[in-house]
């Protein structure tokens, strides 16, 4: 086993950051919510998943290269979905550690292993069915795949202290600094996600060439590579119509775009670049100010799984990928490291919960790749992906599961900092947090709850205790005292163990209007309850509620009454709605029932709205 457990984004003692992460054995959930979102995602999805990879040939790709026998099976990218599968029990592994997941993860790891080439090249669908290495840059998701070795690799030594996946990324990352670093040929790879791995890889080994093809591979975006290869490639899809510099905000499909803004990021913060994170920071309020759904769902189109238009985002056709969630939230937190502002952290507390988390059933054994705000009565379940069909238990393009499961897995490496100062704390759930001198017990029900306690069990003298006061947070006290929202308070006394420290964040249920730019939902309003967003879903209601024909009140009187049960301690949201009538038929006022929406479609799927226009 490693001596520490270090953090998924462990950056160097050099990093230019304002903030640093814990390790992982410095962020522990011990119960609550999150605690049984684990469970889940370990008795139930890390399982499953590693049988879907079988089912699928996805892992018997590996084989067939290192036998010689077989076709290949699965889109060209499909490697990367056993990858994401390795990182999730990785990290799952460092988090309680269980011989049968170790078992496993090696055996899938010597798999992958006895597929790789001599020269360290491994790809084994552009292998088995392309027959030319780096010959279609813009799809044929070579880097893509070797990003997601990398990651995988790092949480296999970082969660185990292993180094047989490590070597192999190794071996790749040579090779692709002898074929793209500074003696080699430029490169744009279609899909992003290289970056990531090769400055994490760097982190882990100190080899200061993956730093450099990291920082190549940012810079040579936007200057029409993609075009010396076909001239009719729409560069706004592969995020290189413009230098990551100039660019003022993600455009293209989403999940390439925000891939590629946290690689930025990482390269950043390791090469001291404040011009390269002062263009991020532009580039994500961008994303954030008018391309981003109130769930925090991004990607407006099912076109190109794109961004839209500035405030192009119909609910009725969200495409919301759960993938890209995921990488926002890489994306977010690896700006909180660099600048230390709050509004970061609020944006991961978003997207994880209300953007990421509906993509997976609460029994963790289904997946929605696409996240929808607005389910019609009688829609069409036209594809795999549509919201109409319910959860799936997997996909041919099956990027969504492992992503989701190694996220899940890891989930608590958001929740703190440490500085010279201290510890921050970011997301709140019950566990143990350590960090900057300062080691604390954090006991809450939160999402549903506000009350957030902490208990102080050792601080270095003069340490400080810091915590995230979330931007819909108005009158919140710590320790009796009222704070600002959309900041960051700091206990004002000297930390002693044992001393108590309280949070209460105010969980008001809030009515968010639409912005008039957005033509779809203007007029409308969404229900927010602390850092949740609501959704009113068809199975609440009383017969004859028709969801689509719903209105809500100038100043409707909303009533807190348990949930469904669903989640131990969820609210769900009551109030009097005005439903329309058509023909003879008068309007008449009827009962409404909201609920958390990433509690929704698992009591089987059925008409849902996030959006309520007003009366």
């Amino acid at each position: 086993m490693a001596t520490a457990l270090r953090h998924p984004t462990a950056v160097t003692a050099g990093a230019d950051v304002r903030l640093r992460p814990v390790g992982l054995d410095g962020a522990r959930i011990t119960g609550g919510f999150w605690h049984a979102r684990q469970a889940a995602n370990r008795d139930v999805s890390i399982p499953d998943g590693l049988r879907r990879l079988h089912e699928s040939g996805v892992l018997e790709n590996f084989r067939v290269v290192a036998t010689g026998e077989g076709e290949a099976r699965g889109p060209v990218f499909a490697d990367s979905d056993v990858y994401k599968w390795l990182e999730a029990a990785a990290w799952e592994y460092a988090r309680q550690p269980d011989e049968q997941l170790l078992a496993d993860q090696l055996d899938v790891t010597r798999i992958v292993a006895a597929a790789q080439q001599p020269d360290g090249y491994l790809d084994t669908v552009v292998q088995l069915r392309r027959g030319r290495r780096y010959g279609d840059p813009a799809h044929d998701h070579e880097l893509y795949c070797a990003g997601h070795l990398f990651q995988a690799a790092v949480a296999q030594h970082r969660g185990t202290g292993r180094t047989e996946l490590l070597d192999v990324a190794v071996r790749l990352a040579d090779h692709l600094v002898r074929e793209f670093g500074p003696d080699g040929r430029p490169y744009v790879e279609g899909h992003p996600v290289v970056e990531m791995g090769l400055v994490e890889l760097y982190r882990e080994t100190g080899e200061r060439s993956y730093l450099d093809l990291a920082a190549r591979f940012v810079d040579e975006r936007g200057h029409g590579l993609l075009h010396e290869q076909d001239s009719q490639l729409d560069l706004t899809y592969f995020s290189d119509r413009l230098p990551v510099r100039q660019t003022t905000s993600p455009e293209g499909h989403a999940v390439r775009a925000v891939y590629l803004a946290a690689g930025a990021a990482d390269v950043a913060a390791e090469a001291g670049d404040e011009e390269l994170v002062d263009a991020l920071a532009v580039q994500f309020e961008g994303m954030a100010r008018a391309k981003q759904y109130v769930t925090g769902g991004l990607g407006a189109r099912w076109e190109g799984e794109a961004f839209g238009d500035p405030y192009e985002l119909p609910p009725d056709r969200a495409y919301a990928e759960t993938c890209a969630a995921i990488g926002a939230a890489q994306w977010a937190w690896r700006m909180l490291l660099a600048t230390g502002e709050a509004r970061y952290a609020d944006q991961i507390e978003r997207l994880l919960l209300d953007a990421m988390l509906p993509g997976v059933s609460l029994r963790g054994d289904e997946f929605f790749y696409v996240n929808t705000l607005h389910l019609r009565a009688d829609a069409s379940a036209d594809t795999e992906r549509s919201a109409a069909n319910g959860r799936r238990p997997w996909f041919d393009v099956a990027c969504c599961p492992p992503n989701v499961m190694r996220t899940v897995a890891s989930v608590a490496a958001y929740a703190a900092t440490e500085s010279a100062d201290g510890l921050q704390l970011h997301q709140y759930l019950t566990g143990d947090l350590r960090g900057g001198g300062v080691a604390v017990h954090v006991e809450t029900g939160y999402p549903f709850d506000g009350r957030i306690d902490v208990t102080v069990n050792e601080a270095r003298d003069g340490a400080r205790l810091t915590l995230r006061i979330p931007a819909w947070a108005d009158g919140a006290t710590l320790d009796g005292r009222e704070v600002e929202a959309g900041g960051y308070a700091t206990v004002d006394r000297r930390l002693r163990s044992g001393d108590r420290v309280e949070l209460r964040l105010p969980m008001a249920v809030r009515l968010t209007r639409a912005d008039e730019r957005v033509d779809a939902v203007r007029g409308s309003v969404a229900i927010e309850r602390g850092p949740l967003v609501y959704a009113l879903e068809q199975v609440d209601q009383a017969d004859g509620v028709v969801l689509d024909d719903l209105r809500l009140p100038e100043r409707p009187r909303i009533e807190e009454v348990p949930g469904p049960g669903l989640v131990e301690g969820d609210v769900a949201l009551r109030f009097a709605a005005i439903q329309i009538g058509h023909g003879a038929e008068p309007d008449r006022e009827v009962s409404a029932t909201a609920v958390p929406y990433f509690e929704w479609a698992n009591r089987g799927v059925g008409p849902m709205r996030v959006w309520i226009p007003r009366a």
